[in-house]
């Protein structure tokens, strides 16, 4: 057991699921000391089963809603107090929904904004602190949809390109202070994603959930296991972009080159053309 982060403290929010309990899961396996959270307690008790060490006291979970800023405040104090002073704060933790800008209510939008962005923002601010005073490191999950825009995810697209506009600054900002500030950019992961995103209406060429869900998981061709592996080989480097699968660097690489007419040709890409 060991490796970069061996001893470590680590808080991923996120953690009941996915990229972040894959994270849990590879991080265990160094040896680092884990705070996990999730809003959902039993994916974040079938997590720590799944770590495999119930009664280990380098491992602590808590149900948290990132859209609770004074839930937050208190979270992180109890972090300091229980294991000492964050090495690495992975802001994981997100939702997304289905439907244009029309369909979507101003309620729905607001939701999508306060999880995705305030809640690492909130995070963030919450253990700056503690994360200067070990000159550790901020991880925070962007999207491929935080460097393009697709159709039907306005909203996530909106959070997705203000983690990563605030991720960059912040990233500058830190730095004479010894923090690196991390911004990830998955593509297709194999998670629930999908068949946990809220449907205000599905695109005009699908015609059941069902549907949607297929075509999201045959184009997630990336698990959550690889996902971490590479998010904490660029955290350990202290990398301040990380791309996660081939689809992501085609993404990346479309839009450079064609930035005002890169939709066409992804969506035709991801087998969504018109």
């Amino acid at each position: 057991m060991g490796g970069p982060f061996k001893d470590k403290i680590c808080v991923i929010t996120g953690a009941g699921s996915g990229i972040g309990r894959a994270l849990a899961q590879n991080l265990a396996g160094q040896g680092a000391t884990l705070a996990l959270s999730d809003i959902n307690l039993s994916g974040l008790e079938e997590t720590r089963l799944l770590l495999g060490d119930e009664g280990s006291n380098r491992i602590r979970i808590d149900q948290l809603d990132v859209a609770d800023a004074a839930a937050i405040e208190a979270y992180a104090a109890a972090i300091k107090e229980a294991f000492g002073n964050a090495d690495m704060v992975m802001n994981v933790a997100g939702l997304t929904r289905i439907g244009s800008f029309e369909e979507t209510s101003l309620e729905a939008f607001e939701k999508v904004i306060d999880v995705n962005l305030w809640g690492v923002v909130r995070m963030s601010k919450a253990f700056l602190d503690q994360l200067i005073d070990t000159g550790g490191s901020l991880v925070n999950i962007s999207s491929v949809f935080g460097m393009i825009g697709f159709k039907g995810q306005s909203h996530y697209c909106a959070s997705k390109f203000a983690v990563r506009g605030f991720s960059e600054t912040l990233a500058q900002e830190l730095e004479d202070k010894g923090v690196s500030v991390v911004s990830v950019h998955p593509g297709g992961i194999n998670t629930a994603i999908a068949r946990n995103a809220l449907v205000d209406a599905l695109p005009e060429d699908i015609s059941e959930r069902a549907e949607f869900e297929t075509q999201f998981e045959e184009a997630a061709k990336t698990s959550p296991e690889r996902a971490a592996e590479i998010i904490l080989n660029g955290a350990a480097k202290r990398k301040r972009r990380v791309l996660i699968g081939g689809d992501a660097s085609f993404i990346s690489i479309v839009q450079r080159l064609f930035p005002s007419g890169y939709g066409k040709i992804i969506q035709n890409f991801l087998g969504r053309g018109d």
